[in-house]
């Protein structure tokens, strides 16, 4: 009879809890690396609609906004941030901004289920021709609270930047 190559139970035990001390200390890690993705997505989802606010409002010599909605056709003021926006042609300029017949979306972004943005406006307006825009901060937070949070901050001529502080360069705080 041949002897036949293969593992026997004590290197099978082996190898299973040597792969359960790396998992257990890659495990963490993995849950970093994936929150920092999800919040480096939302940040530049944000900066790049108001890029395309400020392109567009010079395109098209009208005001351009950025609001919440849930939908992704219309704005909803009073639901928080985190439950996704739209950039659109806001054409008859009205205040608080809303999308009537003939005014374009142009970007929808969803909702983000795993964190909260605030802002300290309702929404962001973007004027053509380089006038003065709204200013404004949107911090961004997920479960690891204010080591992790980012702001996305919009200037008066409405460039935005992000910063892992606020204004004063102070840490951002995070809702509990």
């Amino acid at each position: 009879m041949q002897n036949q190559a293969g593992f026997n139970v004590l290197e099978l035990l082996l190898v299973s809890l040597v792969a359960g001390v790396l998992a257990a200390f890659g495990a963490p890690a993995f849950r970093n690396l994936l929150l920092d993705a999800r919040m480096v997505a939302q940040v530049n989802g944000l900066v790049h609609g108001i890029h395309l606010a400020r392109q567009e409002a010079e395109k098209h010599g009208t005001d351009v906004a950025l609001c919440r909605s849930i939908d992704g056709r219309n704005c909803h003021h009073t639901q928080p941030w985190q439950s996704g926006f739209i950039v659109f042609v806001n054409r008859d300029r009205d205040d608080p901004p809303q999308v009537d017949a003939g005014e374009t979306v142009l970007q929808s972004t969803p909702a983000w289920p795993g964190g909260m943005i605030t802002a300290n406006r309702s929404a962001f307006v973007f004027r053509p021709y380089g006038k003065r825009s709204v200013n404004g901060t949107l911090n961004l937070c997920d479960d690891r609270g204010p080591e992790a949070a980012r702001s996305v901050i919009v200037s008066y001529t409405g460039r935005p930047r992000a910063a892992p502080a606020d204004t004063s360069s102070n840490q951002l705080r995070c809702p509990s």
